[in-house]
């Protein structure tokens, strides 16, 4: 039993290693990239993100004309305020026909307006499939968590594809460790790298030493990609067994047919500020939310330009029923039972806006060292495959050579 265990993990290694290089070496190449997706796409497409400077009009003007110039939208995240000489990137999405009951057919879903003139300054379908200037970015965050694997019955199934490799991407983790170090005589030769000998040795080296360095760093880079693609199917469900968690209205609500709102946005806003208040929250309402499915406004507190709540666990959330404005939930970062700060801490993890900017280049640096590792142990198997065939091929002559005498 002892000698065929070795044997059989190394074979659930190569199998589960083979089996998800392809799509971690996506994952990994990618997710260097959009670490720094804000900066990158700022620098490509200044449309987007430069505007006039001045005195900033009214936000809520903003949507309200948006959605006066193309009545077959609606504004479903609407900054609320943005630093000076930045445009105001707002996000639609289709009305329901009355006619047809269908979403009317819209060809964007982000559109940059100057928060100084009102002027719209660009727009485009975030996330669609193209490699253009415009779109690389999006492209590149999209295809990192879903592979554009297009839904299916409204369902994502390339989230759900992606959250699968994570989950074999975990167990892979432990696979691997055992196999690192199998005795204690020999553990330090998983730490080494010959640098010196390069060609097989050293692939070997950066495959098996590379991992195990960093192996805790990539563990929870795999669990935190678990919860990013697969948070209600599995993350909720398992965290719920050791600590009660908080419902806020993504968690407690089915989604249904998108639904108009029965409240203004400056009503929501207004509740939210009350609410805020009566917490003690220093920082203004930074942006507002509104999910036609989930029937729900979301009011998120921060300051002009850090939406992105780098430093922590984020910022701060408050939901509010659309259809009469009452209370749908809380996310406050650092509040709730330690499953609920479990949970909020995912993404700062996974992005690694917990550390801020050292942070994100150490997820930059995690990203490139995982398409290694996958690269790797890909040219590993391959020279072993082709070592084998080697040895096939040469013993072949005398392996005829037996059968022909034995016949």
């Amino acid at each position: 039993m002892r000698s065929s265990r070795p044997r059989i993990l190394g074979l659930l290694h190569r199998w589960l290693g083979l089996a998800t290089a392809v799509f971690l070496f996506i994952a990994g190449a990618t997710g260097a990239v959009i670490s720094w997706d804000h900066e990158l796409d700022a620098w490509l497409n200044p449309l987007f993100y430069e505007a006039s400077s001045g005195t900033h009009r009214s936000s809520l003007d903003i949507a309200a004309a948006v959605e006066a110039r193309d009545p077959a939208v609606r504004v479903t995240y609407l900054p609320l305020a943005v630093p000076q000489g930045e445009a105001l990137q707002v996000w639609v999405e289709p009305r329901i026909n009355p006619a047809t009951g269908e979403p009317y057919e819209v060809a964007y879903n982000e559109i940059s307006m100057d928060p100084v003139t009102g002027a719209e300054l660009a727009r485009r379908m975030w996330g669609e499939v193209s490699l253009s200037r415009e779109n690389l970015l999006p492209f590149l965050y999209k295809l990192h968590y879903s592979l554009h694997i297009p839904f299916a019955d409204g369902v994502d199934v390339g989230s759900l594809f992606m959250g699968i490799i994570a989950i074999a991407w975990v167990i892979d983790a432990f696979v691997s460790l055992w196999l690192s170090f199998p005795n204690w005589r020999s553990w330090r030769k998983s730490f080494l790298f010959r640098w010196k000998k390069g060609g097989h040795a050293l692939t070997f080296d950066l495959h098996r030493s590379g991992g195990v360095w960093l192996w805790l760093l990539l563990l929870t880079l795999a669990v935190t990609a678990v919860s990013m693609n697969l948070r209600s199917q599995v993350m909720t469900p398992i965290v719920s067994w050791f600590s009660t968690l908080t419902p806020n209205p993504f968690d407690s609500r089915a989604p249904g047919t998108p639904v108009e709102p029965g409240i203004d946005r400056a009503h929501v806003i207004e509740l939210a500020e009350a609410e805020a208040k009566r917490r003690g929250w220093r920082a203004p309402a930074g942006a507002l939310l509104f999910s036609p499915e989930y029937a729900a406004y979301g009011v998120g507190f921060f300051e002009a330009g850090h939406d992105h709540g780098d430093g922590g666990l984020g910022n701060p959330w408050l939901y509010f029923d659309s259809k009469d404005g009452s209370p749908a939930g809380a996310d406050v970062p650092g509040e709730g039972s330690a499953g609920d700060i479990f949970m909020q801490a995912q993404f700062p993890i996974h992005s690694g806006r917990i550390l801020g900017f050292t942070g994100r280049v150490l997820i930059s640096l995690l990203g490139v060292l995982v398409a290694t590792l996958s690269a790797t142990g890909v040219v590993i198997w391959m020279r072993k495959r082709r070592a084998r065939a080697l040895v096939v091929a040469r013993n072949a002559p005398a392996q005829r050579f037996v059968q022909a005498m034995r016949s």
